[in-house]
């Protein structure tokens, strides 16, 4: 039994080193490591191969995404509810609460176009009932944790907020 252990402890080491050697080989990348080796800075919070971490400063939404990608990510995206929920608790371990927050929805490039800032697919949402509504022409920015359901709205990009930024797992 311990050499059928031992032999399977072999044969995925193997196959990792493998696998690792055929990316890096292709990508030439620093990134080319194990996925062992991988991990988020101190402050910020794994979840599905991405860093989270809230930043309780106010700031506009422009602001918050410098701010974010000087700390090399974006402001987040939420990609299913699942991912919402962990944004929601990371936000609420902070702040103790369910501030509304910055992410990085934004429909300023084309009216009910959203897009996200990491350059990611806009494949879910969660919208509070009549929103996006761009409330005056001037609502391009998207706020979560918004009215008592706790859902997402759009509203003025000036507006000063707290914010999650995302990055992807770094090598350390």
């Amino acid at each position: 039994m311990k050499i059928l252990v031992a032999s399977l402890v072999l044969c995925l080491v193997i196959a990792q080193t493998d696998a690792t050697r055929r990316y890096c080989g292709r990508r030439g990348s620093w990134r080319c490591a194990p996925w062992w080796s991988w991990r988020c800075p101190p402050g910020w919070s794994a979840y599905k191969g991405r860093c989270l971490r809230y930043i309780p400063k106010p700031m506009t939404w422009a602001q918050a995404e410098l701010n974010c990608r000087s700390m090399k990510g974006t402001l987040a995206s939420v990609h299913n509810i699942h991912e919402y929920h962990k944004v929601q608790q990371i936000i609420t371990a902070a702040s103790h609460g369910y501030s509304t927050t910055w992410i990085g929805g934004s429909d300023a490039q084309q009216e009910k176009l959203w897009l996200w800032s990491d350059g990611s697919s806009f494949d879910y949402s969660y919208w509070c009932r009549g929103e996006p509504n761009n409330f005056h022409g001037k609502q391009h920015c998207l706020q979560i944790n918004y009215s008592v359901k706790k859902c997402w709205d759009d509203v003025h990009c000036g507006v000063k907020l707290p914010s999650v930024c995302a990055r992807k797992f770094s090598l350390f």
